[in-house]
């Protein structure tokens, strides 16, 4: 047998699979694209996350793109975040290319184009079926959490959550927590006091100031009503598609405090609702999450552990976490070792500290008796890079360089028009873009200072109406003096006597 031959076995041996699976494309040996020798992840370990890097300029969208598309058409919904806002061309078929068709040819799978199902969201400004959550679904830990508060902080988040539960003051937006923090600190003290013990007032000084910091960063749009229902993420269509959920995050690079929030409350949100799976033969929902570094950016500690914590915990919900960044050491270490597969687009090697980046992530790959894979890793072409996934068996397969298909959907934005339309024809952005304001905290706190207040200012003016004048005691002190005074006394009996004399 030829090295060809030897490697195309080698290739298909190792990502033989008896279910169903997804291709990527095929294997190449050195600059050849060996067709057929195909690279196939199985759906059975989709849920065990991954990791798709690479320099800039390399490909890492159109490989979160053509996962995406394959997924769907598997009948698996996925949730895309696009910071850089290039993937909403999933909604309208590729216009083809020559250099498709090639590509293609080489790889040995015919080329058709595709449009998919696909739900528009934001959780800013922006167009798209709005993404909410109240501060009460949050609850004090994970709030916490997102603050970064002290021991001391954070019970103080906890007894006012409490109050608020226990007074039936629904706890929806910004505005709620921080009147529960005026009212604790001002003319509700001494009745919270009373009940759940002492509150500094520094203490709820601080927290205010890190809510406002979220507040700031858009936080008022993201808490709220109405509650996104997760279960709309998973919805399939008429056709047995899974729907694509991208949600444009293009104006949230300088908030990573909002982000890393709607993150986290997002995957726990998901854990606590999605039933158990078990060892089940496909995944229930796929989330990308584009520029992954900003989760990371701004975390505590205590928000990395509740990260990790999730991260290790989902996979059991059926849900497998893809994250998309430039390089693989913006992923926290805990967090890589936990990634099943990995797509490694090109690197570039620019510095000395490009070249150590390079062999660390060289270092995260199998070796392979066909690549020397820090050397190649800045010789990959645009749409190539290397893969390691799991079997089904949860082994590692080979390393593999593969020429990745193309996209079957556009592979650019669509237009403001094609985006209106969308949204109009949406199922669900009715539900979620309607304004509710109901009666909540705020309210209910603010009726009742202003009540405190006009108690105050009436029992002001009853002791002032019993309280004798000054000018009326002044004028009778001298008088009182005169009154008791020895002197006094004794010449009123002495002019007295004589009288009677």
């Amino acid at each position: 047998m030829t090295e060809r031959d030897t490697f195309f076995k080698f290739i298909n041996d190792g990502y033989k699979t008896k279910g169903d699976f997804i291709n990527l494309g095929a294997a190449m040996l050195d600059e050849e694209t060996i067709t057929n020798a195909f690279v196939k992840i199985p759906l059975k370990t989709i849920n065990r996350h991954g990791l798709i890097a690479g320099a800039t300029g390399t490909g890492k969208t159109k490989t979160l793109q053509v996962f995406a598309e394959n997924l769907s058409e598997k009948g698996i919904p996925v949730l895309l975040m696009d910071v850089k806002g290039d993937l909403s061309g999933l909604a309208k078929a590729s216009p083809g290319h020559p250099k498709i068709d090639e590509r293609h040819e080489k790889i040995g799978l015919p080329f058709v184009a595709k449009e998919f199902p696909v739900e528009i969201l934001t959780i800013s400004e922006q167009d798209g079926t709005r993404l909410r959550a109240t501060v009460s679904e949050f609850g004090p830990t994970l709030l916490s959490r997102i603050l970064n508060l002290s021991d001391v902080q954070s019970g103080i988040v906890a007894v006012l959550f409490k109050y608020c539960d226990d007074m039936r003051y629904p706890l929806l937006d910004l505005k709620d927590f921080k009147k529960i923090l005026q009212y604790a600190t001002n003319e509700g003290k001494k009745e919270i006091e009373a009940q759940y013990g002492r509150i500094s007032t520094s203490s709820t000084g601080s927290i205010l100031r890190k809510i406002i910091e979220i507040e700031q960063q858009g936080g008022d749009l993201f808490f709220g009503e109405r509650s996104f229902d997760v279960q709309d993420l998973v919805r399939i269509n008429d056709e047995g598609r899974g729907m694509i959920s991208v949600l444009r995050l293009t104006d949230i690079q300088d908030k990573p405090k909002l982000f890393s929030t709607f993150m986290l409350q997002l995957l726990a949100e998901i854990y606590s609702t999605f039933p158990e799976q078990g060892d089940s033969d496909r995944p229930e929902l796929v989330l990308f999450i584009d520029e992954a570094h900003l989760v990371f950016k701004e975390a505590s500690g205590a928000l990395m552990d509740q990260i990790e914590s999730i991260i290790k915990l989902i996979r059991s919900k059926g849900v497998g976490i893809y994250f998309v960044t430039q390089n693989p050491k913006d992923i926290p270490s805990s967090i890589l070792s936990q990634l099943g597969l990995k797509i490694q687009h090109a690197l570039r090697a620019f510095t000395a500290n490009d070249r150590k980046a390079i062999k660390l992530a060289a270092e995260n790959y199998p070796e392979s008796p066909y690549y020397d894979t820090a050397e190649i890793l800045t010789k990959l072409g645009i749409g190539e890079a290397f893969v390691s996934s799991l079997n089904e068996k949860g082994i590692p397969s080979p390393l593999a360089r593969t020429m990745l298909r193309a996209p079957m959907s556009r592979m650019d934005i669509l237009t403001n028009q094609e985006i209106e339309s969308l949204i109009a024809n949406s199922k669900v952005a009715t539900k979620y873009n309607e304004i509710v304001d109901r009666e909540s905290a705020y309210e209910i706190l603010t009726d009742k200072i202003v009540r405190f207040n006009k108690q105050e200012i009436e029992e002001k003016k009853l002791k002032e109406i019993h309280k004798p004048s000054r000018r009326t005691s002044t004028r009778m002190n001298p008088i009182l003096k005169v009154v008791t005074s020895a002197t006094f006394i004794r010449g009123f009996f002495g002019v007295l006597k004589k009288v009677m004399k």
